[in-house]
């Protein structure tokens, strides 16, 4: 598979070199070969000693308690070869054994010459006896491995001089400072000697050069004194940090793709999807970015997506991105992608929801989303975060949920959904506005809490009592009645809240369940009630509607719930029948110390549905249609829950499909007149930013 678009330039290291050195010369800089610098004190004179030493770097490793660096070992074993066959492009190879994948990055190195970096997990390279052979053994496989492609090329080395395995490990390396005073002069860091970027993107050189560009720039700015130097090398710091570090990241991003692809991607997604997600791996290339480097490609790709989805797109028309494919499970068909997420509002009396419920969830689902989830709804009147939670212990409860799902069915085409929880350990607190703010205990009016163990969720907080057989078996059958009612009031969606730290998510993290019993100590026994209250209220909802769990994939806390826990949890549910995960994370532990980004739950939700099989719905920082493409079309979700973004603008999906000129999109008839107007407003605003072209 090919896709135009996609820039890239190289050049072999020694014309390079050859480069640097003439302008060196050029300028009257003295030259030195064959002397091994050691030291940044062998230059007792120098105002400056520039160390690029190398990701090895000698004086990073002398003066380490200087500059702090931290470095990674990542998992995958690579080895740097060389071929005389010439790509015209940046390829990717995927090479499947009886052990598992090999893949290889190649590229034009000169006129002579492609780079052939073949990298695979390290239990496929033992399993291959690649851990005991010698460089030109290890050749010999690849070339093996790889010939089909190669076609009858062979495979080069520059390390055959070298003892030991080729085969070398990856190394992230990010250090806190980059120049310090050594006595004598002043010594900063430069290049792969201060940060690393994997391969994958191919920008280690380029961080190096661009290092040095700015470097220079600062010191003619500041007028080369020895004085400015302090000032000099703190501001390049600044300056420099910004921009390697989103490089960086994105290095990450792509490298963390290719040590898991064998795993998630090369036997999971078909063709297509398989060569979109590792276009988009590195997330610097959205799904809107795809377009403009390659129109026609993603062009197809969406036609292919929309096919997969059950669309027939008619010859000529352009098929519509894949946050507006429609998505079946069950006997629901929604319209397309996107989840108005349950968003709390501590708005209900007496668990009563009331007309603000009826305007936050119609004025949500008349904008445009395929499915308005109710905030989490309690099963009983101590199941409650707060005192404004809205229930489904009470048949008034009901029919109060039925008018606005009334409401929803008749003046829009989204469906509704309804998320039962019970707070456990987290319930008794004020609303965020009110008192001392959210998870604070009531000032008076409390009641007594459930948990698994007798674990408050704030040190000083209200401390829940540990279930015993009988509480189990009363809040089990109050999901079980809260179930019937959501099913009498029409609700087209459940979902269980096993996450954030509530009654459920407490039995299964270790945080929280510390219980000896049947219920306590490994994941299986952990997971042991949740899936009794889920099988319960499974069998108590209609069979052709949809359900899903809510879970938090990671507790951010040591100890905690790992991602790899929270694969076997979705197998789990799975098996007992669930349709979705609903992949949150966190809020488990007052203690948490999250990972904060753009779209930075989403790796959870890819995670799941490749290595659980089993549909998602991914979460967290996901703001705009690029990122609700991306993700889809991706496959690393099926559905995108968004939040915030719904709060701020009850259209939010109408206003996204104007922005990237999705015209298609159906608006409610009384507000039609305002579509084209949107439109024209986001084209105009796109011509004014698009480049002008100027004839020579």
């Amino acid at each position: 598979m090919r896709s135009s678009g996609h820039g890239f330039c190289g050049i072999g290291r020694k014309k390079l070199l050859n480069i640097l050195q003439a302008r060196c010369e050029a300028l009257g800089v003295e030259l030195v070969f064959e002397c091994e610098a050691t030291s940044d004190g062998d230059y007792p004179d120098a105002d400056l000693v520039i160390a690029s030493d190398g990701i090895n770097s000698r004086v990073r490793t002398a003066h380490a308690e200087v500059f702090r660096p931290d470095i990674v070992t990542r998992p995958n074993r690579y080895i740097w070869l060389g071929t005389p066959r010439l790509y015209d492009a940046f390829t990717f190879l995927f090479e499947k054994t009886e052990h598992g994948w090999f893949q290889a990055h190649v590229y034009k190195f000169d006129a002579n010459t492609s780079t052939f970096i073949i990298e695979c997990p390290e239990h496929v390279w033992r399993a291959h006896g690649l851990d005991n052979a010698t460089t030109d053994e290890s050749i010999a496989f690849c070339e093996r491995l790889f010939a089909a492609n190669l076609q009858g090329a062979p495979l080069l080395s520059n390390a055959r001089h070298l003892r030991g395995s080729a085969w070398l490990n990856f190394q992230r390396v990010t250090c806190a400072q980059w120049s310090f005073h050594n006595g004598h002069s002043q010594v900063v860091l430069m290049g792969d000697a201060v940060h690393t970027a994997h391969f994958a993107i191919g920008s280690g050189t380029k961080l190096a050069i661009e290092d040095a560009i700015e470097l220079a720039g600062l010191l003619h700015a500041a007028g080369h004194g020895a004085d400015s130097l302090p000032a000099v090398l703190q501001q390049y710091q600044a300056v420099r940090n910004v921009d390697v570090l989103r490089l960086q990241n994105a290095a990450w991003n792509a490298m963390a793709w290719f040590e898991v692809c064998g795993e998630r991607y090369c036997d999971q997604l078909p063709g297509p999807q398989f060569m979109y997600s590792m276009l988009t791996r590195s997330q610097r290339i959205s799904h809107e970015n795809l377009r403009l480097r390659d129109a026609a490609w993603l062009g197809g790709f969406e036609r292919w997506f929309a096919q997969q989805a059950g669309l027939n797109v008619p010859d000529g028309r352009p098929a519509p991105p894949p946050m507006f494919t429609p998505y079946t499970v069950r006997g629901l068909r929604l319209k397309n992608r996107v989840v108005v997420s349950p968003m709390a509002q501590y708005k209900a009396t007496d668990g009563i929801p009331g007309d603000w419920h009826l305007m936050h969830l119609g004025a949500r689902a008349l904008g445009g989303a395929a499915l308005v989830m109710a905030e989490m709804t309690c099963t009983a009147a101590d199941a409650r975060i707060t005192p404004g939670c809205p229930g489904l212990w009470t048949d008034e409860q009901g029919a109060a949920w039925a008018r606005i799902v009334d409401f929803v069915h008749a003046q829009s085409d989204a469906a509704i959904g309804m998320q039962i929880g019970h707070a456990g350990p987290k319930g008794s607190t004020n609303a965020p506005w009110q008192g001392a703010g959210a998870d604070q205990p009531l000032e008076s009016g409390n009641w007594p809490l459930l948990s698994a163990s007798a674990i408050p969720y704030l040190a000083d907080g209200q401390v829940p009592q540990a279930m015993t057989r009988a509480d189990m078996d009363r809040v089990r059958d109050d999901f079980v009645a809260a179930t019937r009612r959501a099913a009498a009031a029409g609700f087209d969606w459940l979902e269980l809240h096993c996450a954030h730290g509530y009654l459920l998510s407490a039995f299964l993290s270790p945080l929280t369940n510390r219980r000896d019993d049947a219920y306590g100590g490994s994941l299986d026994n952990r997971l042991r009630y949740p899936l009794e209250v889920f099988a319960a209220v499974r069998a108590a909802w209609p069979a052709d509607k949809p359900m899903s769990v809510r879970i938090s994939a990671v507790d951010w806390v040591d100890g905690g719930t790992t991602p790899d826990d929270a694969v076997a949890i979705a197998r789990a549910f799975k098996a007992a029948g669930a349709d979705m995960v609903d992949c949150s994370s966190g809020q488990v532990s007052a203690d948490q110390k999250p990972t904060y980004g753009r779209m930075y739950q989403v790796p959870f939700a890819d995670r799941i549905r490749q290595e659980a099989g089993m549909a998602t719905i991914a979460v967290g920082a996901i703001s705009e249609a690029d990122h609700v493409n991306s993700i889809i079309a991706a496959g690393r979700a099926d559905l995108c829950a968004i939040a915030r973004p719904h709060l701020a603008n009850p259209a939010w999906t109408l206003t996204e499909a104007a922005r990237i000129g999705y015209v298609p999109q159906p608006w409610p008839a009384p507000y039609r007149s305002a579509k084209s107007q949107l439109e024209a407003g986001f084209a105009r605003a796109a011509a004014a930013q698009a480049p002008v072209k100027v004839d020579a």
